[in-house]
């Protein structure tokens, strides 16, 4: 990282919550040390993950999809890791758009590392409060297979769901069932999840209606996972026997996470679709003479 000064903001998604660092033509270096230092609760600014704004165009991994998205969402987990994507972190990383002038109100592209997502952002409300944000979540794709996931010794059938990052969704009793989720729960066979997994614990709480907790890969328990809940969603339709393709319409199911609630929809193509709030609570300067310490 550049000892020079570099803008940043905070934001949030049910309370998922991310640094935020603008790189239009991508000149900054950040990393997995700087990242995990800008995400530490203690050290740095606090974090679940860190979205960095960059042009498509000026990133290696982004550059074939410029014509479609101009800009890319560089993800990465508070452990430094990067990720594939993040669900929560493209709806406030529309709202960054949106305040910086760069996307207004209706439809906007943005590229990540699991290809281009749809964004809709929705028109203010009569209080001029943000409308909510839609991303595209693409469609889930189901490998198939016996998976398990084991927390304080028990041991429970799973569903490997992949949202172009990969999930292990299990029903339970009671969401204290999933432990402390400080570190990562077992997940077998490990086969399964080459690149190790995210973990999602379930309970019902109505007709179409769930709540989960959840262990993010590479963040540990986070207080939502945009991902996750789409995961959720479809894992819950199936064991309901609710297939959109099936059925021959949309699908749609509440989700309730740690930090909010997030509408999930799935349609007869198989795409998913997922809904709710985006906030920028915070923007400043890093501080040039932090950088030297945390570098150093």
């Amino acid at each position: 990282m550049s000892t020079a000064q570099i803008a940043f903001l905070k934001g949030h998604g049910t309370e998922n919550d991310f640094v935020i660092i603008p790189d239009y033509d991508g000149r900054i270096e950040l990393s997995p040390a700087d990242v995990a230092r800008l995400c530490d609760r203690r050290a740095g600014i606090g974090a679940d993950g860190v979205l960095r704004v960059v042009r498509s165009a000026a990133h290696p991994e982004a550059r074939a999809m410029a014509d479609e998205a101009e800009w890319f969402m560089d993800y990465r987990n508070s452990d430094g890791s990067v990720a594939e994507m993040c669900g929560n972190g493209t709806r406030v990383f529309a709202r960054y758009l949106q305040r910086a002038g760069l996307a207004g109100e209706g439809d906007v592209a943005i590229a990540t590392r699991a290809g281009i997502r749809g964004i809709h952002i929705a028109k203010a409300g009569p209080d001029g409060e943000p409308g909510d944000v839609t991303t595209i979540m693409g469609r889930a794709v189901l490998p198939g297979g016996e998976v398990t996931v084991t927390v304080d010794g028990r041991t429970r059938p799973a569903t490997n769901v992949n949202m172009g990052n990969p999930h292990a969704v299990t029903f339970v009793d009671d969401l204290a069932d999933a432990g402390h989720l400080l570190t990562a729960p077992a997940v077998s066979p490990a086969a399964a999840y080459p690149d190790g997994t995210n973990v999602e614990f379930v309970v019902d709480r109505g007709p179409r209606h769930v709540a989960l907790r959840v262990h993010e890969r590479g963040s540990g328990e986070t207080r939502s996972c945009g991902t996750g809940a789409c995961a959720v969603m479809v894992a819950t339709a199936r064991r309901d026997g609710a297939d959109p393709a099936v059925l021959g319409h949309p699908v749609t199911y509440t989700v309730d996470v740690p930090g909010g609630r997030l509408v999930i929809s799935e349609s007869p193509d198989g795409t998913v679709e997922m809904t709710g709030p985006a906030v920028i609570v915070a923007e400043g300067v890093l501080d040039a003479s932090w950088f030297g310490r945390a570098t150093a």
